[in-house]
């Protein structure tokens, strides 16, 4: 069907009603995506893939819906990269889906910025995938908390959370030791 490819990291454009939300980070494996578009298919709903610039914060919002940004770091050309990015994938794997389907980049804290926008849309769904293994993705979501678990306690939706490489095994610990 028709393919719109928007950003919302300023514009206040329409969103669709009862959609799927697929949060998608660049070089993430495709299945989050493909996951994504599986569930709009079954449910009949427009897919919105979203990328959130964490280096980007929202300053405040007009009452007509337009976000106003500012960058923590001055170099706001890594956004825009990583956007085009998440663009080229999905137009890679959505182009012959049949779904209607847009990209929207948000700003921001992913966790708050996904539940705006699915209280925006009255989401049907969000999906998500499971952080990146490795010490620093242990350390950085020790201290900020997982995105998943965040958007399952501060809001109603259901989540599908799109496991992403190898599980870790049984024995191996999820979290860094705290000594």
């Amino acid at each position: 069907m028709a393919e719109d490819t928007t950003t919302d990291a300023g514009a206040a454009t329409p969103v669709p009603a009862r959609a799927v939300i697929v949060g998608v980070i660049p070089d993430q494996p495709s299945r989050v995506l493909k996951e994504g578009a599986r569930y709009a298919k079954l449910f009949g709903a427009p897919l919105i893939v979203v990328h959130v610039d964490v280096t980007r914060f929202v300053t405040y919002e007009d009452p007509d819906g337009y976000v106003h940004s500012a960058p923590i770091d001055l170099d706001i050309a890594s956004g825009e990269a990583q956007l085009a990015q998440v663009r080229k994938t999905a137009e890679e794997h959505l182009a012959a889906s049949g779904l209607e389907w847009s990209v929207r980049q948000l700003v921001g804290d992913p966790a708050m910025a996904i539940k705006h926008l699915a209280e925006q849309s009255d989401a049907r769904l969000i999906v998500i995938g499971t952080r990146r293994r490795g010490f620093g993705e242990s350390i950085r979501e020790f201290f900020t908390g997982s995105v998943a678990a965040r958007l399952a306690h501060r809001q109603p939706r259901p989540i599908l959370v799109v496991p992403l490489g190898e599980p870790a095994p049984d024995d191996e610990p999820l979290w860094p030791d705290a000594e």
